[in-house]
């Protein structure tokens, strides 16, 4: 029987590629995708050189018939991590560019449907252990991970098209576990908070390496993508009844979106 395996969307940098590393390091063979082929493609070596199964594959989680071809080609697929997506800008709701929010959307919400609808065939098949990490040997099933984020599930200004981006990431994590209750698939949602990478303030700051750093200014330790990376790992290796319905995640500076203590 082949080796388990975790499918990884947005594996070229941050919390996904922390992830590949982590599951790789927990005996799965890890599938990294993303845009950027340079990214996994050196990822996929380093796992490889340190005895881990990894292979690399370039994708856009947006476009529906490449993530189609995609899915046809894996020869079989356990776990799915929905990794990808990211934050466009700060502008309030009355000011906001519809582009960024699209763009948004489509990477944070549509993405996970896509890779989502694609995979679950496979992962329904995902037979039991006791060949992989935390399986029982009576009991087998796919797991559906989906990394969303606290703005998921409060609001905050300035965050308006993420935040909606975010809540719909977060309701179709919700419904799928209600649709497939009774399925041997399980839903898992992961809401990290404050997570401090090279690139997602950058990016939502369109390379404003200041802006960015202001966002993490003062505080002591922001949690870093292996500390997600570790609480994904740990949801995804319960034993297969156990499920890891929702798993909120937070340095201790933050108590909320809006409340963070800062050293002075």
């Amino acid at each position: 029987m082949s080796i388990r395996t975790a499918v990884i969307s947005g594996a070229s940098s941050g919390i996904g590629a922390a992830t590949a590393r982590r599951l790789a390091a927990s005996g799965y063979r890890v599938v990294l995708t993303a845009r950027r082929r340079d990214r996994i493609d050196a990822l996929a070596a380093e796992l490889t050189d340190a005895g881990h199964e990894a292979v690399a594959h370039p994708l856009d989680v947006t476009d529906r018939a490449a993530v189609d071809a995609f899915a046809a080609a894996l020869d079989r697929c356990d776990v799915l991590v929905n990794n990808a997506g990211g934050a466009l800008g700060t502008d309030p709701v009355a000011t906001a560019d519809p582009a960024d929010w699209r763009r948004m959307y489509e990477v944070n919400v549509l993405g996970v449907l896509h890779l989502t609808q694609a995979l679950l065939p496979a992962l329904a098949q995902s037979p039991p252990g006791p060949d992989g990490p935390g399986d029982a040997p009576d009991s087998g099933g796919g797991t559906v991970v989906v990394v969303s984020s606290t703005a998921g599930h409060a609001t905050y200004e300035g965050g308006g098209g993420y935040v909606a981006a975010k809540h719909g990431a977060h309701v179709l994590a919700e419904t799928l576990r209600l649709e497939l209750c009774g399925e041997p698939v399980r839903v898992i949602e992961i809401a990290p908070g404050m997570v401090k990478t090279d690139e997602f303030a950058l990016t939502r700051f369109r390379g404003d390496a200041e802006r960015a750093a202001e966002v993490y200014e003062g505080v002591d330790a922001p949690l870093t993508a292996e500390d997600v990376a570790d609480t994904i790992d740990w949801a995804v290796t319960r034993p297969p009844h156990v499920n890891v319905d929702l798993l909120v995640v937070r340095p201790r500076a933050q108590a909320s979106n809006t409340k963070v203590h800062r050293r002075r």
